[in-house]
């Protein structure tokens, strides 16, 4: 799938951005405009660079993140979602295959979970119950993490594929 230096560029980038959102996240509980706007402007990149067809690639892709976008805006109006975990996955979206992105979204249930179990205790145990903000950008990337080295780097695509 990924035979070009240009993808893996492409993929390292948006593992960096990934890597930054955690870690900006952890730190202030906050995402950045600037980062969720440089990954969502890099997909156009990434589909000219894997020579996805405008129909239906392109157009399902862009329905994806749409989608996304309306349903994590319902749970960002009902306070369950900050604005910038809303933004981040958004622009996932753009990157990330349907199918492979149902997955992605699958892990970061499951490694949010242990997140805020692991929130949760920290705060139990220094009595600070009433201050609990779990920093779900974290998940969202470890996600996105796991979903390149699975789905889209070449020795584990093809035992993905296969398996």
């Amino acid at each position: 799938m990924l035979d070009d230096p240009f993808k893996y560029a492409l993929l390292a980038a948006l593992a960096i951005a990934l890597v930054t959102a955690a870690f900006t996240d952890l730190k202030s509980r906050r995402i950045a405009n600037w980062l969720n706007g440089a990954i969502a402007l890099g997909a156009p990149l990434f589909w000219i660079a894997t020579g996805m067809a405008l129909w239906p690639d392109i157009a399902f892709q862009i329905g994806c993140a749409l989608a996304t976008f309306a349903v994590l805006s319902v749970l960002f109006a009902l306070r369950a979602m900050g604005g910038g975990d809303v933004k981040l996955l958004t622009a996932l979206a753009l990157w990330i295959q349907p199918v492979i992105f149902l997955k992605l979204l699958i892990m970061m249930a499951l490694l949010g979970g242990v997140l805020t179990i692991g929130f949760g205790m920290w705060h139990v145990a220094r009595r600070q119950k009433d201050k609990l903000a779990i920093p779900y950008g974290v998940a969202i990337a470890l996600a996105g993490l796991w979903t390149i080295g699975t789905f889209y780097l070449p020795a584990t695509a093809a035992a993905a594929a296969a398996g």
